[in-house]
């Protein structure tokens, strides 16, 4: 992966869709074991820019617990940031608290010698605070303080307003609007909405 092709990525984002539509009507779980978070973190060495060893990464279930953790927060902060539209499916019945969210994504990014910590105001977009010293993080505290830093570094920069959720039938991801009118993560959820509405139209008055 050359620089100009990671700065397109976002690894926040990425964590966001590892829950995903499975493609026969359910959601599946990229991070649903170990070895699914140990290849989910070694493909992505280029997004860690260096700070986590990915090559000999190996996740166990403490490492499990953390990441998911931070993925439920990051998830929880995308609802709140596309509101008023609608969040993710994945997500609307299951949605931790915004201050949970943000104590869980700067609880982490303290981990780091120093470390942004991430404000979330009532009235007002996210903004970015003070570094905060503290000690020389182990390897899983590494991880989920590059993953909290890119939470942070995401929800308080130039992208955050154009985070959407997909509104295809059974997609339950968060991505970029790369035009004010875009409805969909890719062009195979677009096919399935209008699928949708095709059947819908044509339905039956008589059918259940």
């Amino acid at each position: 992966m050359d620089g100009a092709e990671a700065a397109e990525r976002y690894l926040a984002l990425e964590l966001a869709g590892t829950i995903r539509h499975d493609g026969d009507g359910g959601v599946a779980d990229d991070l649903g074991d170990p070895q699914g978070l140990t290849a989910w973190v070694r493909s992505r060495a280029g997004l860690f820019d260096g700070v986590v060893d990915t090559r000999s990464f190996t996740a166990d279930e403490q490492a499990m617990t953390t990441v998911v953790s931070l993925r439920e927060a990051v998830r929880a902060l995308f609802a709140r940031a596309v509101s008023p539209a609608p969040p993710s499916s994945a997500d609307a019945h299951r949605l931790i608290s915004v201050d949970d969210a943000v104590e869980r994504i700067n609880t982490a990014a303290r981990h780091v010698p120093t470390s942004p910590q991430l404000a979330w105001p009532t009235e007002a977009p996210p903004s970015l605070q003070t570094v905060v010293p503290h000690t020389p993080p182990g390897p899983l505290e590494a991880l989920s303080a590059a993953l909290a830093r890119s939470a942070i570094d995401f929800l308080t920069g130039p992208r955050y307003e154009q985070l959407c959720a997909c509104t295809a039938p059974r997609c339950v991801r968060y991505f970029l609007k790369g035009h004010a009118r875009q409805e969909f993560c890719k062009p195979s959820c677009s096919n399935r909405a209008r699928a949708a509405r095709h059947y819908q139209r044509h339905r039956s008055p008589s059918s259940p």
